[in-house]
């Protein structure tokens, strides 16, 4: 098994890197988010096997979150990009409205539109 991988860039190589607070997870507390050194309490996991397993189900939990968030993306900007609406975005301004480049949110928009093919909805976990 490889190393994961970063996603690309969506904004482009170019561009400059952001600094951003992550957003808040709901099901921890407020206070356990506003320490830095706490996260999911893995910190005060002991045992190396138990700390690997448990950060190991975060991480695929995480990333199967990030996936389903970007098909979402993904389908709202093949929304917001449908010819047939009367307030329908450009890809240069959806693009910079999600902070994307342009052939970036074409992409976006394709793999929207095939989601949305497919019944209209995300397609379960199973498929």
């Amino acid at each position: 098994m490889s190393e994961p991988q970063s996603a690309p860039d969506p904004r482009g190589a170019a561009s400059a890197p952001r600094r951003l607070k992550p957003a808040p997870l709901l099901f921890e507390p407020p206070e356990a988010a506003a320490d830095p050194e706490h996260f999911f309490d893995l910190e005060s996991i002991e045992d190396p096997r138990e700390l690997l397993s448990r950060s190991t189900e975060l991480a695929l939990a995480f990333r199967a979150a990030a996936d389903r968030a970007t098909e979402f993306q993904a389908m709202a900007a093949a929304q917001l990009a449908d010819p047939r609406r009367f307030d329908r975005l450009t890809l240069a301004v959806l693009a910079e409205r999600a902070e994307w480049t342009e052939d970036y949110a074409r992409k976006m928009v394709e793999f929207g539109r095939s989601l949305i093919r497919q019944g209209g909805s995300l397609p379960d976990e199973t498929g």
